[in-house]
């Protein structure tokens, strides 16, 4: 029982995290450390297993896919038409393609290159509390900086480059893929809700290529240990909290600025501090 609960948490803390700009991966390396000395199954051996990680990551995976299939359907066939003609013939959807495009390969190329490197800071408890702040005073300063007029089809491709090389710092715990490339949008002037439609369409192919590369690790390693229950548990919440946190966040953005997820990190970072330094 106490498995399956800390399944449903860490299901729901993947889930909601992964999409609002509040960091993932520090949330799962902070909520079984706050949480590890009450509930004895966030210290359970499978919770904290690759296998088990892999499962979260394909639930928000899948809802990323399934919120945004339609936009898919067109901007696919378009990016493969781009490529064939050689040319944007002035199609908006083959812009928007190529933008993202380009804006994930710094992600892709740098998160290949520095993967392990996410591996040695995931226990580093300190450095994901300032690592909070350090995120949450950069969409601070983004919220103040940007001009908020522009949609994504009107940035220059060496702006859609530099959105994607900012995603790459989300390999910090504590920084936030969604927060920093939000951040990155909002500082070359998009709309808040226009920053997070292109950071969740340019997190699809970076989460895509996570999840493949780690699946491929868990078959490697073999997947002795696997308990049905909770792997399952956690891929269903992790995908419904997942769509829900999509939704939420981006009919919140359309009137409402992101100072509210500034004021969640640094009162986290606060508590984590406390109870790190205690």
């Amino acid at each position: 029982m106490d498995t399956l609960l800390a399944a449903l948490i860490m299901g729901v803390v993947q889930g909601l995290t992964e999409f609002l700009p509040v960091s993932s991966s520090g949330h799962l390396i902070i909520v079984p450390y706050l949480l590890g000395p009450y509930l004895p199954g966030m210290r359970d051996p499978f919770i904290t297993s690759l296998a088990f990680s892999v499962m979260l990551h394909i639930g928000t995976l899948v809802a990323l896919l399934l919120y945004f299939a339609g936009d898919w359907r067109r901007l696919i066939p378009a990016f493969l038409a781009t490529l064939r003609d050689r040319s944007l013939r002035g199609d908006p959807e083959r812009r928007l393609a190529s933008l993202l495009a380009v804006a994930t390969v710094p992600a892709l190329v740098i998160g290949f290159l520095l993967h392990d490197l996410e591996d040695v800071l995931r226990e580093q408890v300190g450095l994901v509390a300032v690592m909070l702040v350090v995120g949450g005073a950069i969409l601070w300063l983004a919220e103040r900086s940007g001009s908020r007029s522009k949609l994504a089809l009107d940035l220059p491709v060496v702006t859609a480059f530099g959105i994607g090389i900012a995603q790459a710092f989300a390999l910090i715990p504590g920084i936030s893929r969604s927060g920093i490339s939000i951040s990155a949008g909002l500082f070359a002037g998009l709309r808040r809700e226009e920053a997070a439609r292109f950071s969740f369409l340019m997190a699809t192919p970076i989460t895509a290529a996570a999840a493949a590369y780690e699946t491929l690790q868990v078959v490697r390693g073999g997947v002795a240990g696997v308990e049905a229950g909770p792997l399952a548990l956690g891929l269903a919440t992790s995908f419904l909290f997942g769509i829900l946190a999509i939704s939420v966040l981006l009919r919140f953005l359309r009137t409402r600025s992101t100072d509210i997820f500034v004021a969640y990190r640094v009162i986290l970072a606060a508590v984590v501090l406390v109870v790190w330094l205690g």
